[in-house]
């Protein structure tokens, strides 16, 4: 563009003009009445297989596959690829977090919090954030956003399951 064309033209037309990418961002909290001890590991990457039967991480790194902070996987699902790696994986402190990508599609981000309610159990704190890295991954991007909040009993029923259920383990 001209230097002397770009100069007349409102910013706020430019902008306009750029794709906006679609971001979402959603969160679901449930209680699991299984001990924070028992619980916690289960969120995650490698231990999600025993409640999840369609999750089957590669790893990357470590090796042999361990659930820590740094591990590296990828998942082959729905057609796409995509590269994951745990953020932060502190069960202490009841902290577990990934960051994934697929390329041309989407980032997002799922940030896990735990706690001990004085009652017993464990209560989850959800979140998923996900940014569209392409326009056209925009009506994708908010599906999954909408889908994303409704799947805590989806969560719970799965987990108490795989904790209660000996041939499950």
């Amino acid at each position: 563009m001209n230097h002397v064309l770009a100069c007349l033209i409102p910013a706020a037309l430019i902008a306009e003009a750029a794709p906006s990418l679609e971001r979402s961002h959603s969160e679901f909290t449930f209680h699991l009445d299984v001990p924070y001890p028992q619980a916690a590991p289960l969120f995650g990457a490698l231990a999600e297989k025993k409640w999840d039967p369609e999750w089957n991480p590669e790893f990357l790194y470590p090796a042999p596959a361990a659930d820590e902070e740094g591990s590296v996987f990828v998942i082959a699902r729905n057609g796409h690829h995509s590269t994951w790696t745990t953020t932060v994986f502190d069960l202490e402190r009841g902290h577990i977090q990934y960051l994934y990508f697929i390329e041309g599609v989407m980032v997002t981000r799922i940030d896990i919090h735990l706690s001990k309610p004085t009652s017993g159990g464990t209560d989850a704190r959800v979140l998923y954030e996900r940014t569209a890295l392409d326009a056209a991954a925009n009506a994708h991007v908010k599906t999954l956003g909408e889908h994303d909040g409704l799947q805590g009993p989806h969560w719970k029923q799965a987990i108490e399951k795989s904790v209660t259920c000996a041939p499950c383990k």
